[in-house]
């Protein structure tokens, strides 16, 4: 069963990716698994040692209660189609990875502080970590007091197949939203013209993709961030989609896993962020 996975810890910055998980898994018609990944006290399992505690059962039903309420409070008591869940781990990172991999979830949901600071992220460098490791699309979501619909989604290509797969995946959130998808290329001044790769491009996503409202535009720019940053402002962009990318090629200089750090850093939009791992799984029949 088709699923999104949203993980919390509890702060009013998980509020706002925790809506919006539920309006897309509306939309989507698809469940939303909510969970929290916490830890057995340290100083708890050395008394107890390898066997597992009677204050452990009450741990979970902590968790999944608080849980429970946080999606109330911020949803409202119609919680159809939401199942909570309270993880253990000793790592929030691999706790989320893992229950993604055991679900197979369509995509993981996050929040984040969204005023552009590393330090300022919920869990950490979780956010980062997630979109370097994890197999499946991160949506990363900064805090906002009112969310918006999602009209415009931009999507920064390099013109590689991996980001054919990417654009794929990102028409399942697209069309039960009827979004618009602006694929952008921020191409070098000294590089091959990328008109000309745009047209072999948009050929190639029609052949994959029967979807009407995606559009193509190349911008010509020595700074690729800044030029994403000031097309999404002038286009109005409700959602950013993005590529990590492998480490080598020559197409690294363009788009690569930093630009794509950059923009979660910059905070203001909402970003799903694909990783080559997660491209190679995904189904396009």
């Amino acid at each position: 069963m088709k699923n999104i996975l949203y993980a919390t810890d509890y702060s009013k910055y998980s509020v706002t990716a925790l809506q919006y998980a539920y309006r897309l898994s509306t939309k989507m018609n698809i469940q939303l698994k909510v969970i929290h990944v916490f830890h057995y006290p340290s100083t708890l399992l050395n008394i107890v040692g390898d066997t597992e505690p009677d204050f452990g059962v009450n741990y979970f039903e902590k968790h999944a209660s608080k849980l429970e309420q946080f999606c109330i409070d911020n949803l409202g008591y119609d919680l159809t189609n939401i199942t909570v869940e309270a993880v253990e781990n000793k790592s929030v990172l691999n706790g989320i990875i893992d229950k993604a991999q055991e679900l197979d979830s369509t995509f993981v949901v996050v929040g984040t502080k969204g005023n552009g600071t590393i330090k300022d992220f919920i869990m950490g460098n979780t956010t980062k970590n997630l979109i370097e490791k994890s197999l499946f699309p991160i949506l990363s979501i900064p805090y906002q007091k009112k969310i918006s619909k999602i009209k415009t989604i931009v999507y920064a290509t390099a013109f590689e197949e991996d980001d054919i797969h990417a654009i794929c995946k990102l028409t399942e959130i697209a069309e039960p939203l009827k979004s618009e998808i602006k694929v952008v290329h921020a191409s070098l001044k000294n590089e091959y013209p990328g008109e000309v790769q745009m047209a072999w491009f948009k050929e190639m996503i029609a052949n994959k993709i029967k979807y009407d409202k995606i559009s193509f535009e190349v911008i010509s720019s020595d700074d690729v961030f800044n030029s994403l940053r000031l097309y999404a402002e002038k286009n109005d962009a409700d959602l950013i989609a993005m590529l990590d990318r492998k480490k080598g090629g020559f197409i690294k200089k363009l788009l690569n896993k930093d630009t794509v750090l950059l923009m979660n850093d910059y905070g203001k939009y909402p970003l799903i962020s694909f990783n080559v791992s997660n491209c190679l799984k995904l189904n396009l029949s």
